[in-house]
């Protein structure tokens, strides 16, 4: 599965309607007329992608953001080990939006996006609780809106402690291994966010008037590019000018506001995305930039973790 929360609840239609249609278990008899539509809509659930960028995209871009990475991040955290490890770790945010697991699934699903029309050009809030209080304040709900920059916050500040629990006990295995699966989770909300069509309402195609998303597939086919276009892991990690953030959430709103700017861009390569297989030199050049600014992006925010752990203060009934 790779997108396809993405087509529901957006607007009026709940996002969870699939789980309430027919498919759910333990309704009683299903009607046989009704067996053939039943399974189309159960192939279309469990083929359709969830997630910004396919697997492998995610895949690729944090391999790339390891290896972008400058020599004053801890050598453990660079290694070719670390490398795989915190790619492994990258696909978790999606595992847990399992349907076998609705608490989880419920608590992550926002986490992937951030509908900013949704906002009706209100600042963004301080911190996710502040957030909470304006998508109330205008009628709407944060599940609509999304939740992505306090995720990506609250997890980069996850790996700053981590990090300063490694400056104190640099041996600990325990506590590496810690980092690398914390970093699999800021990889992965890092790099929703360079995808535009998770900063918008019109994730999946021009929403209705009603608000609902006509399921294009578009989404889905930026989603892909990255292994589309064959885009490698060392190419992307070459030259890249990565830098610790002066403020985080401040630099996670640009980083949004930026995206967002690119949704019309996105929608003017549609045709292009359809023919992938001849990709425009517009396509190509879209894909290479979207794809070296989520590993920039991801590796800056690697080495603003550690720049903050400098910072912070571990209590003192910690003894690892």
């Amino acid at each position: 599965m790779k997108h396809f929360h993405h087509t529901l609840g957006r607007g009026p239609v709940p996002r969870d309607a699939v789980e309430n249609s027919a498919l759910a278990v333990g309704r009683g008899p299903v009607p046989r007329h009704a067996t053939f539509s039943i399974l189309c809509l159960f192939l279309l659930t469990f083929t359709a992608p969830a997630w910004a960028w396919w697997g492998g995209g995610h895949d690729i871009l944090t391999q790339a953001s390891v290896k972008a990475l400058p020599e004053e991040v801890p050598e453990f955290f660079r290694a070719a080990f670390a490398e795989k490890a915190i790619a492994h770790g990258v696909y978790d945010p999606d595992l847990a939006r399992n349907r076998s697991a609705p608490n989880a699934r419920a608590a992550e699903s926002p986490q992937h996006y951030f509908d900013v029309e949704l906002l009706q050009g209100r600042p963004f809030a301080d911190n996710l609780g502040e957030h909470i209080r304006l998508c109330a304040k205008l009628g709407t709900s944060y599940h609509s809106v999304g939740t992505l920059p306090y995720a990506l916050a609250e997890w980069t500040e996850r790996l700053a402690i981590a990090f300063q629990e490694h400056r104190k006990w640099p041996d600990n295995p325990i506590i590496q291994s810690k980092c690398l699966v914390y970093a699999g989770f800021v990889a992965h909300y890092a790099q929703d966010m360079c995808q535009p069509l998770h900063l918008t309402v019109h994730f999946n195609g021009r929403a209705k008037p009603d608000g609902s998303s006509p399921g294009t597939g578009i989404h889905e086919n930026v989603d892909a590019l990255i292994e589309r276009l064959g885009l490698k892991v060392t190419d992307l990690a070459m030259e890249q000018q990565v830098a610790p953030l002066e403020a985080l959430l401040p630099a996670i709103f640009q980083q949004i506001q930026e995206g967002h700017s690119l949704v019309d861009n996105v929608y003017d390569l549609e045709d292009a995305l359809e023919n992938y297989r001849n990709p425009t030199p517009a396509l190509v050049d879209f894909g290479n930039e979207r794809a070296r600014e989520a590993v920039r992006w991801t590796a800056s925010l690697y080495l603003t973790a550690w720049r903050l752990s400098e910072g912070v203060s571990l209590p003192g009934w910690l003894n690892r």
